[in-house]
């Protein structure tokens, strides 16, 4: 194997792990296909040899017994007892193969030649229409195999009367057949012992050559910085591994947008880390010059809030990333009701509501509104979604979760009577770190962000409003609908047990 299809395999193998070498295995698909048709070729060449050996004997078979029936002659109601000497010299046996002839009379009588030469097998057909035609046959003679060409001659001068036939036989034995067929087959087959080498030699050099690109394909890779995540030319690639580079250019698009959000999450996390802790380190230096105990539990009070806004970021940005990742996960969804899932969820914030004096109340059907999806996650953006109508409903107000079926389709609703969110902000309402000018509630602004993040798993809509049973114009409110894509209907299953007739 050369440097090139070795490169293809230097990187690290997993214990366990099965690689495939494409080089190998379109060599395999090339040289299997003519390994195998190598062996069928030197059979059909043989055969082939064999029949063109046997054409020009057949012809010296025919000539023979074409002349040797001219000879047979009829004297005095007599058929010759000897040939000619001419006649003779034509069957002489030569170097190799024996030549053997025969002479019968219409009665089947012996005239001349080889008395143990088989006769032929009585025809169906009616021998007279076809005498004088050459016919050949296969047998054998003292256990040799013999090439037999035979043919009948008509006696009767006058059609008239019935035919009087004769048969004449020439036989050869089969020496000189194999021997030119091996001689053909020699000629055949040993340059082909010769290409056979070449042609796999060329056939590794072309493979070789037309997998190069894919080494010069890696060698550009390896060779990048570990940080350039631009895009491969495909002009610097054949036309068949196009398609591969432009996957991968839409992978290292994806990779280089997942981390220009990481980055632009973590700059973010820290810029809003950096108030609580700011100020957290602000009131403990100052517990610490302070000697007045009003002060110094002044100054704790503000450090218990600003650790319980930092410990609420921290929080936030857990469950922020346990939603992102939760698609990588591959942890299934199961079938739940919606309806359960919000009944709980509101039963968990009733004491954060007493706090806040804030009526939170409940509104579903009795039957389940059944969805596929992961309870855990679900949870959490409807802990998000509670939450963030309690921070911005003032005291007295009410929060209210609504679950509902339309259709196939299930809805979940969260309503609130506060201040709202103008039309022109409710599409970066869902941005990380989005804060509403003006707005003095305290909040890391992550929370509709983990909502958007899970809604988009499960294929929900999320649609913000203002609330249409609000009372008060100062406190439009705001009201967040969730719609959930319907369940696959299952598959149809044949009540009827089945027949086995």
């Amino acid at each position: 194997m050369s440097a090139d299809d070795q490169s293809w395999n230097d990187a690290p193998e997993e214990e366990g792990e099965i690689h495939h070498s494409l080089f190998g295995e379109i060599l395999d698909w090339m040289l299997a296909p003519l390994l195998l048709l190598w062996p069928m070729s030197i059979a059909i060449t043989y055969l082939v040899a064999k029949s063109i050996a046997n054409q020009p004997f057949d012809h010296a078979l025919e000539d023979s017994v074409t002349v040797l029936a001219q000879q047979v002659r009829e004297v005095n109601g007599k058929l010759v007892q000897r040939l000619p000497g001419s006649a003779r010299d034509i069957l002489r046996a030569d170097d190799i193969d024996s030549i053997y002839f025969q002479i019968l009379g219409p009665q089947g009588g012996y005239v001349d030649g080889d008395r143990d030469l088989p006769r032929p097998e009585p025809q169906a057909d009616d021998d007279t229409l076809h005498a004088g035609a050459v016919r050949f046959r296969g047998d054998n003679l003292h256990g040799t195999p013999i090439r037999v060409a035979y043919a009948y001659v008509n006696l009767e001068e006058d059609a008239r009367r019935p035919p009087r036939l004769a048969l004449v036989q020439v036989a050869e034995t089969l020496e000189k057949r194999a021997k030119l067929a091996n001689e053909i087959i020699k000629g055949v087959i040993l340059p082909q012992f010769i290409i056979l080498p070449v042609v796999l030699g060329l056939v590794w050099f072309a493979l070789s050559r037309g997998l190069l690109p894919l080494a010069e394909l890696q060698e550009r890779i390896r060779a990048r910085p570990s940080d350039d995540l631009s895009p491969i030319a495909p002009t610097q690639v054949p036309e068949e591994i196009t398609p591969l580079v432009r996957s991968l250019n839409e992978m290292l698009a994806r990779l280089s947008q997942s981390i220009d959000m990481q980055k632009r999450f973590i700059a973010d996390a820290a810029h809003q880390m950096k108030t609580p802790l700011a100020g957290m380190r602000m009131q403990s230096e100052l517990a610490l010059r302070q000697t007045d105990q009003q002060e110094i539990h002044r100054s704790l009070e503000q450090l218990a809030k600003s650790s319980e806004a930092a410990t609420r970021l921290v929080n936030q940005l857990l469950a922020l990333a346990r939603a992102e990742n939760q698609p990588q996960s591959g942890a299934p969804f199961e079938l739940l009701d919606l309806a359960d899932v919000a009944r709980n969820a509101v039963r968990d914030w009733v004491p954060a509501s007493f706090s806040h004096r804030i009526d939170l109340g409940y509104e579903g059907p009795d039957s389940p509104v059944d969805i596929d999806g992961n309870p855990v996650m679900l949870r959490e953006l409807l802990s998000n979604l509670i939450d963030n109508a309690l921070r911005y409903t003032p005291a007295g107000g009410s929060v209210t979760v609504r679950v509902r079926a339309d259709g196939d389709a299930a809805v979940l609703e969260v309503e609130d009577t506060g201040p709202g969110i103008p039309p022109a902000e409710r599409l970066h309402v869902f941005e990380r770190f989005y804060r509403i000018l003006g707005s003095n509630v305290e909040g890391s602004g992550l929370g509709l962000a983990i909502v958007r993040e899970i809604a988009q798993q499960h294929g929900a809509e999320i649609d913000v409003f203002s609330n249409p049973r609000a009372t008060q114009p100062k406190y439009p409110g705001s009201l967040f609908r969730l719609t959930f894509p319907p369940r696959p209907a299952p598959a149809a299953v044949d009540d009827e047990p089945p027949y086995f007739g």
